[in-house]
C-alpha cells in the first residue's frame, strides 16, 4: 500500500473516529496525514499541521496494523511507531485502518 492508497483508505473511515476536540498528525516518509477530530465531523488532510498528537512511522507499518501482522504496542516499544503528545488520541488510529 502507497501513501495516496493509504490516505484513500483513512479518507474513506475517518467517520468512525468521533469527534473529540483533538489533532492527530501522522508523519510518513510521503508526507503528513492530518486528522481534525475537533469539528463537526473528522476532517482528513494532508496538511502538515501542530496536533495534539503526532505519531511518526512508515506506510509498511501502517499496512501491517491495518492487516494485523504488527502488533501496535510491540510496533512502539521497539520503535516503529513513535508518539508525541497524547496517547490516547493515537489509540484512535487503529479504528481508521479497521
Amino acid at each position: 500500500m502507497n501513501f495516496d492508497q493509504l490516505y484513500d483508505v483513512f479518507q474513506a473511515q475517518g467517520h468512525k473516529i468521533p469527534v473529540i476536540g483533538k489533532t492527530l498528525k501522522l508523519v510518513l516518509e510521503e508526507g503528513p496525514i492530518y486528522i481534525d477530530m475537533s469539528g463537526e465531523a473528522t476532517a482528513i488532510s494532508k496538511e502538515d499541521k501542530e496536533a495534539d498528537c503526532t505519531v511518526t512511522t512508515t506506510t509498511a507499518t501502517l499496512q501491517g496494523l491495518k492487516d494485523g501482522s504488527v502488533n501496535a504496542m510491540m510496533a512502539v516499544m521497539s520503535g516503529k511507531i513513535k508518539v508525541k503528545g497524547d496517547m490516547s488520541i493515537a489509540m484512535k488510529l487503529q479504528a481508521l485502518l479497521s
